[in-house]
């Protein structure tokens, strides 16, 4: 199966990959051969189109292209689920999310997602499987345009402990959401969680 790719850039979203994604009505199909990713980029203010295909038979060769222009920020975060069968999210910024953050100098990324989850959330992960995805995210820091690549893992944690959210990170709620709860939290949250969600097939 061809890779392929979904950059979100605020509410833009930028596809890469062979064919164009069955879900989307209006995408609008880039020049692959002239494309430069910051003038597009800069000119995504003025378009009133939300979707861009990037079409190609290599999508990670073009994916890599893209990287080397920009600022590559690795991150990793985690879905955690409990014994109950229910799930950690967390509330920041106006928004639910799932645990995450920026991996360390030396730092392996499947240790990141833990320790992340473990110091936002004040949990103790049992168990941490295979990763489920990446996701990709793109904003302007300090003049730089910033790739943030988050690698998401599924763990588990034994029995259903107490959560204790990080102030200091912002984190105002940490709760524990059964399945059928997630959907009201799906109304107020990042497009890209909605990837990490449905590659555990819980939406």
């Amino acid at each position: 199966m061809a890779q392929k790719y979904r950059i979100y850039i605020n509410d833009n979203t930028l596809f890469i990959g062979v064919t164009v994604p069955k879900q989307l009505e209006k995408i609008q199909q880039l020049d692959t051969e002239d494309f430069d990713f910051i003038t597009f980029y800069r000119n995504l203010k003025k378009s009133k189109q939300k979707h861009y295909m990037l079409i190609t038979k290599t999508p990670k060769e073009l994916l890599k292209s893209i990287k080397k222009k920009l600022t590559l920020i690795k991150a990793a975060g985690g879905l955690v689920e409990n014994a109950k069968g229910e799930f950690l999210f967390i509330f920041r910024n106006k928004k639910w999310d799932l645990p995450k953050g920026k991996v360390e100098k030396g730092e392996k990324v499947k240790d990141t997602a833990v320790r992340e989850v473990e110091e936002e959330c004040g949990v103790k992960i049992e168990k941490r499987e295979e990763r489920l995805c990446k996701t990709y995210h793109i904003y302007e820091l300090g003049g730089k345009v910033i790739l943030k690549r988050t690698s998401w893992y599924k763990m588990f944690v034994k029995g259903s402990p107490k959560l204790i959210p990080q102030k200091e990170e912002g984190i105002t709620t940490a709760s524990w959401v059964a399945p059928l709860g997630i959907k009201v939290k799906m109304k107020n949250t990042y497009p890209l969680i909605l990837d990490v969600l449905k590659a555990e097939s819980l939406v």
